[in-house]
């Protein structure tokens, strides 16, 4: 046997010694004995699992250890490994008899993060080898909650506008946390989405909307607070906005009077826009109602942010004469309403200056005498006319009573005098001219007179009494003009004195001439204002020697 390997010789012993063991069985059953007893340590559970374990704090989990076996038995040691892992409740030696158990708990405790393992090594009497228990747990950090954003601004709102953004919540930390509490310390902004309590696993994130609805104008500023439960502290989300009016669009003037402006030329206005309100507007479109209004410098469509102005020119260029009006309507996108911006002007023709009479003619005046007319220039255009000068030629001929420059309005007159005071017989022929800005820029009168040499004869004049006339009526008298020595040409009355408005003068045609041997009849009328007594002086100019004759 020798040659046989080491492993095949024990076999071959063993199997001697069940055979010898075996036929001494089948001789007599009497020699077979009994196993001693013995004790049996088992623990429930084998394995201990924490699972997630917040660091600072512990969690502990129970075992039990039983003795299954026949016999009593002895704990003598237990030996723990892994870093935060110890037991409570388990006081050695300890001795258990059959079928008894008893009951400790093992204690994981972390102090830094991370998957941590261990073992618990029982030594006792009933066995060579320890009874182990393995132990696991992971170490995680506390639930911990963030936002994002940390802050919002919401910008400018509309009042009775809302605007609303996102914001997340996370739970970054190793346990589940609960958001408990959300709370606005400042009017105006509110939360949607956001249902309390709210449990986040670890790594879990729920998002909710902010929302800013400002009810009143200016800069709003809250903090939303978010509690969490267990924790004193919490979670903070600045959020700032500005309540603003809507756009508000003003118009300076609000409205325009053009006055008179001349058919066929243009007047122009500065329109000023302005956004008073607190949001941007956009002018959309700018009308007239009325023709010969229009508008330059203003391209649509328009937008003007809060407090910007714009000017653009409006202009009245009538083609016909006569009052116009119109209403420059501007619209706002986004509104019904308009601003309206009444216009009126006047079309009016150029102005225009007419004489009357349109020429003058002095008759007979005697020379070395002068006789008086009167003279009037009035403005029939639309425009006012200014007369820069007045001049009259030859020099028989001057003029009283125009002082230049002088401005005619629509309508308005002047009126002076022209005088021929000839120094020799014979006839004059002249004009008066005057200079203007109206369309006919030089007027001019005629100017004609006929000069005659003093008549040896004498004028004389009646004297008239109407005597007496109720006030509001008139009455009338005839007066006589005689002439003595020789015929006399007369050429013109005048009336002056106290009262010369209530008396008229009539049936005379200038120039008139009375002979010696036939008396000229005229006509005076007399319309009181008042009562009492009045007077009045006709002077006559003549040939005669002795004009003029009161």
């Amino acid at each position: 046997m020798r040659h046989f390997p080491q492993r095949l010789k024990a076999l071959i012993v063993v199997l001697a010694l069940a055979t010898m063991v075996g036929c001494q069985g089948f001789s007599s059953k009497s020699n077979i004995q009994p196993p001693p007893p013995s004790g049996a340590l088992t623990a429930a559970p084998a394995n201990v699992a924490f699972g997630n374990v917040q660091i600072g704090t512990s969690q502990s989990q129970s075992d039990t250890l039983g003795n299954t076996g026949t016999a009593s038995l002895t704990i003598t040691q237990a030996a723990i490994t892994g870093t935060g892992f110890s037991t409570t409740g388990l006081t050695l030696p300890l001795t258990l008899a059959a079928g008894q158990s008893t009951t400790f708990s093992v204690v994981f405790k972390p102090t830094s993060g991370g998957s941590a393992t261990g073992n618990l090594a029982l030594t006792n009497s009933a066995s060579s080898t320890p009874l182990n228990i393995t132990l696991a747990a992971t170490a995680v950090d506390a639930g911990t909650l963030t936002a994002s954003p940390t802050s919002m601004s919401f910008g400018n709102i509309q009042i009775g506008h809302n605007q609303s953004q996102t914001e997340t919540l996370k739970n970054t930390g190793g346990q589940n946390l609960t958001v408990s509490t959300a709370t606005f310390s400042g009017s105006g902004f509110s939360s949607t989405g956001l249902t309390l309590p709210l449990t986040l696993t670890p790594n879990q994130s729920a998002t909710f909307s902010v929302v800013f609805a400002p009810t009143t104008a200016g800069a709003a500023n809250s903090t939303l607070s978010l509690g969490i439960s267990g924790s004193s502290t919490t979670v903070d989300v600045a959020l700032s906005g500005t309540g603003v009016t809507g756009g508000t669009l003003t118009g300076s003037p609000t409205s325009m009077s053009f006055g008179n402006v001349q058919v066929g030329l243009n007047s122009s206005q500065t329109e000023t826009l302005k956004n008073t309100g607190g949001e941007n507007l956009t002018v959309s479109t700018a009308t007239f109602s009325g023709s010969g209004f229009s508008s330059t410098g203003l391209t649509l469509p328009l937008t003007l942010v809060p407090n910007q102005s714009t000017t653009f020119a409006v202009v009245f260029a009538p083609t016909a004469a006569g009052a116009a009006s119109s209403t420059l309507s501007i619209s706002v996108s986004g509104s019904s309403t308009t601003l309206n911006v009444a216009l009126s002007g006047t079309g009016v023709t150029p102005a225009t200056l007419t004489a009357t009479p349109a020429s003058l003619t002095f008759t007979n005046v005697q020379t070395g005498q002068s006789q008086t007319q009167t003279e009037t220039v009035k403005n029939t255009g639309g425009m006012n006319a200014t007369i820069s000068q007045a001049t009259v030629a030859p020099a028989d001929f001057s003029i009283s009573g125009l002082t230049t420059p002088a401005t005619l309005t629509p309508g308005q007159s002047a009126t002076f005098s022209v005088k021929f005071a000839p120094t020799s017989a014979g006839t004059s022929t002249g004009s008066v001219m005057i200079d203007s800005d109206a369309t006919n820029p030089a007027l001019s009168i005629g100017l004609s007179g006929t000069a005659v040499s003093p008549s040896p004869g004498t004028l004389s004049v009646s004297a008239v009494n109407v005597g007496s006339v109720v006030v509001g009526l008139s009455g009338t008298q005839t007066g006589t003009l005689s002439a003595t020595g020789a015929s006399v040409s007369v050429s013109s009355v005048s009336l002056s004195g106290a009262d010369p408005s209530e008396f008229s003068i009539s049936g005379l045609t200038f120039p008139v001439t009375v002979t010696t041997s036939t008396p000229v009849s005229f006509t005076v009328k007399f319309t009181p204002g008042s009562s009492g007594a009045a007077s009045a002086t006709a002077s006559f100019a003549s040939t005669a020697t002795n004009t003029p004759t009161a």
